[in-house]
Formats: structure tokens, sequence, C-alpha cells
């Protein structure tokens, strides 16, 4: 009797050969997971290829500003093929959650590796680095006892000796952010205004540019992110700038973070969430951190040896996420104070 197909044959067998088949799949490699950057690629990628060796976990990213890539997750809905959000500023983290593009994700080595004030109250993002966005100051013309906090730089003796960046910077969208959770809205604003008062010109594009008019005698002093400050010092260590710790409402120097959530609509939600562990571990923070010249969020893992040359700071212990709940409340502040 000749043999029957496998189609000829019972429901029974085509199931076992079926099941069979389906284990033989699970040896092939795994599908790519997709993560959507706001950070340059050389920052990123040598990151990712240690995980992709490490756990055979193939990585395809996108990279493109903040904003763009949030209406990208938006747009895409549940048809969207990212699994991470990864970008910088707590601020904008918080929007794509409020947006509905990021899902919680219960950790415990994310809550044990990752300080709380770093992490979103609703766990949606976690950060994972710092940067400490602090006063820069002209070594030449200014003494440390002179300086003290974000607030005194609105004092009169200041005047025609400040340089800012523009109100258009996130970065100083999420400080003035933190200010009003820190002291209310009427002292910020004038404390805002008082800046104003005492810029030396009109705000700069970016930090560096800040930091070379200090260096060319525009002005005295500055607010800069720390990395900032590290990529110039770090080609041009003779500079004759450094930076000193400020203090906000007496908590602290105010901190921002690079970070990343889970897309709601993550159709790898299982090795996204492996992936996101793997970034709080000290190898992953190190490599995270010391490529931008930044803070590991992770408190037990030691920054690059250059960011430690800048000396310890206590950091405010405020919730980040307050950057991004604020943030609309401090552009209209900004605006009103005539901070351009």
């Amino acid at each position: 009797m000749p043999e029957r197909t496998l189609s000829q044959r019972s429901p029974y067998w085509v199931l076992l050969a079926f099941g069979f088949l389906t284990l033989l799949g699970c040896g092939r490699a795994p599908t790519e997971l997709v993560v959507y950057s706001s950070r340059n690629e050389q920052l990123i990628k040598p990151m990712f290829d240690r995980y992709t060796e490490e756990t055979g976990q193939a990585i395809r990213f996108v990279t493109d500003d903040a904003g763009p890539l949030i209406e990208r997750l938006a747009a895409e809905g549940q048809n969207s093929p990212a699994d991470i959000l990864l970008t910088v500023d707590a601020g904008q983290l918080w929007q794509a959650a409020e947006r509905g593009l990021l899902q919680p994700v219960d950790s415990e080595t994310i809550r044990t590796n990752i300080p709380e004030h770093l992490r979103d109250p609703g766990s949606r993002w976690i950060g994972l680095s710092v940067r400490a966005r602090t006063i820069v100051y002209s070594t030449e013309r200014v003494q440390p006892d002179e300086l003290s906090s974000y607030e005194d730089l609105a004092d009169e003796r200041w005047r025609g000796r400040l340089c800012l960046r523009t109100s258009k910077s996130v970065y100083n969208q999420s400080l003035v952010a933190m200010m009003i959770e820190a002291h209310g809205e009427e002292k910020t604003e004038d404390i805002v205004r008082g800046w104003v008062a005492n810029l030396a010109t009109e705000p700069f594009a970016n930090d560096t540019r800040l930091m070379e008019a200090i260096i060319a005698g525009q002005c005295d002093v500055g607010i800069v992110n720390s990395y900032y400050f590290g990529r110039l010092t770090r080609d041009k260590p003779d500079q004759p700038i450094r930076l000193f710790w400020a203090e906000l409402a007496g908590d602290g120097v105010h901190v921002n973070v690079s970070g990343a959530g889970i897309a709601a609509a993550a159709p790898r939600r299982e090795e996204a969430q492996k992936f996101l562990e793997w970034l709080t571990q000290p190898e992953a923070q190190s490599m995270f951190a010391d490529a931008n010249l930044e803070y590991p969020a992770n408190p037990n893992v030691a920054p690059d040896p250059l960011v430690a040359s800048w000396g310890t700071f206590r950091a405010s212990s405020l919730n980040v996420a307050k950057a991004g709940e604020l943030q609309p409340l401090a552009v209209r502040l900004m605006d009103r104070a005539g901070f351009r």
C-alpha cells in the first residue's frame, strides 16, 4: 500500500508536524528590536553592537530629533514597529508618556539600579544618563566664592556680565520648570526677569557659543550643560573657564536625563524590557554615559575620569518628571519675562 502524503494523513499527524516545525523555528535568530533614538548614531551604535554580541538580539535603529520621532510614533499608532523610544530631556519623555505613546514597565532591576527621582512616577520611562545644567564662569574675572545659585545670577552685581542660551532650548525650559516647582511661579518670574536684566548680550543658540563668549571676555558667567563644557575643555584643556556646582532652592544642582521607555504598541515588549534592564547595568551605563561625557544614572557606576575630574556635587532631589509637567508654564513665564 503506497504511503500517504502529509495532507492525506489524519489531523493529529498534521498538528504534530506543525508543532515540530514550530520548535525548529525557535532556534532561528531573534527578530530585530527597533529603537527610535534622538541620540546620534555614534553615541548609540557601539552600545547596540555590544548588546547584540552578548545576546544575539539584533537591533535596528532610526535617528531623528525628539519632536519628529514622537510625532512619528503618534502617527503610526498600533502599527508602529518601534519597541523603544530613546531621547534626551525628561520633558520630551514626559510628553511622549502623556500622549499615551509609552507603556508602564514593572521591573525590580530598574527600580534597584535607577534612583526614584530619575524615573517616571508612572514607570513609563527611566533616566539612563545624567547631565547637570550648572554655572560656568571665567577664572580670570570671577572667584568661585562669588557664586552660589541660579537664583543669585539675578542679583544686580551681575549686571552686564551674564550670558544665557536662548529660551527656545529645551534645557533652559526644563531648568525654569524645575525652578517653578521649587519656588512657585511668581518668584521664578522675578528671577528670570533678573537674568534678562543682567544679560551682556543677546542669548546664544547653543552652550558652546556661550562658553566661547566667556573666554573672549564678552561676559563672565553663564549656565550650560556639563557635557558641553567637557567637549570644549577635552580638546582645549587650558581654557580659562570652570564649572561651579550651583544650588537650586538649596536642594542641589539641577539635573536632567537622557532616557528611554517602551513604546505603547511595542511588537517585542519582552525583548524591549530585557534591553532596557541591560541598559541600567554597569557596563552599559558606562558606555551610555561616557560616550557623551555624562554621568551614569546608576549611582553605583563611576563616571568617566574626565567627568570625575570636575568634582562631586549634590544633585537636586526633585523628580525630573516635573520638567515635563511644568514646561508649558515655564515657556509662557519666560516669554512674559522677556527671555528670548
